[in-house]
């Protein structure tokens, strides 16, 4: 099945059981609507097309893996979006979850993303019992602290923000999660470490490419606000190296991803990935130089 299919199969079949009777209803509402208003999947994505390049030998692992980063994914942005932190009005293009269903719900949904995500991957355990196992440690690893996007977002509330590690934990520590989930759902744990250095310096070019989008990209073509970091004072790669020290940024961190990836069967194929997809993030006033 191709990708992104398997993912929407996946996800549809993963959010049915968390929404099923008798959960109330509004909350079920809720959970939908901040997984399904749309978006490229690219977590889950990177999971599978590792997980390929490395042989895919156990897809129903790979499989929920993938879901599971995702639905943190999820999960990261209704919390994102609260008034408490970014208070945005839209995501993906569609209301907020909070703007959609009230910040209770859009708290509960969260929360209930998040243990969803973890029951996915425990209900693999039975069948790969070691796997799994490892799988359940990198997701938390890369959602808690102090690694994950819990540190990263509570760093939005400190006096000094530094930078790198900002990026690292709240966009680079999915990322990472998705490739090392990738290799080990598919057997290739002695290649971790290259593979965690692979999602972490993508995660990384992904943030600067999204601070370039808020900005200078439009908010029809990013489907959320624009500005949101220098209205709320945030830190990013543009207040912190300029407009042209971000893109440069942008490109050695592509690069350097580009490079990290291991020799496998999928390993072309992968790194032309990369590229494809760093060009499609970028917004339509920027272009990426050659890499």
């Amino acid at each position: 099945m191709e990708p992104s299919k398997r993912i929407e199969s996946a996800l549809e079949a993963a959010v049915a059981r968390a929404t099923a009777a008798p959960a109330p209803p509004q909350l079920a509402h809720a959970v939908h609507h901040a997984v399904f208003a749309g978006g490229a999947r690219v977590r889950p994505r990177l999971c599978l097309t590792v997980a390929a390049a490395c042989g895919d030998d156990h897809p129903e692992l790979a499989d929920a893996a993938a879901i599971a980063i995702e639905l943190m994914h999820c999960a990261s942005l209704v919390h994102d979006d609260l008034p408490c932190f970014d208070d945005a009005a839209t995501r993906r293009g569609q209301p907020s979850v909070h703007a959609a269903y009230g910040e209770r719900l859009a708290v509960l949904a969260g929360d209930a993303l998040i243990v969803h995500a973890l029951e996915t991957l425990a209900l693999q355990v039975p069948q790969a019992p070691q796997r799994a196992g490892a799988l359940l440690a990198t997701v938390t690893r890369a959602t808690g602290m102090p690694y994950g996007i819990t540190a990263g977002q509570a760093w939005e509330s400190e006096p000094e923000i530094p930078v790198a590690e900002y990026h690292q934990a709240k966009t680079g520590s999915l990322f990472a999660a998705a490739t090392v989930a990738g290799a080990i759902a598919a057997g290739a744990e002695e290649q971790v470490d290259r593979w965690r250095t692979v999602g972490e310096r993508l995660g990384e070019a992904y943030q600067v490419a999204d601070d370039l989008r808020d900005a200078v990209g439009a908010e029809d073509e990013l489907g959320k606000p624009t500005g949101q970091d220098s209205s709320h004072g945030l830190a990013n790669a543009v207040s912190e190296h300029g407009l042209e020290g971000a893109k440069e940024r942008l490109d050695r961190l592509v690069q350097e991803a580009v490079d990290a990836v291991p020799d496998c069967a999928g390993a072309e194929q992968l790194r032309a990935g990369i590229l494809e997809e760093m060009e499609r993030v970028l917004p339509k006033t920027l272009g990426r130089s050659a890499a």
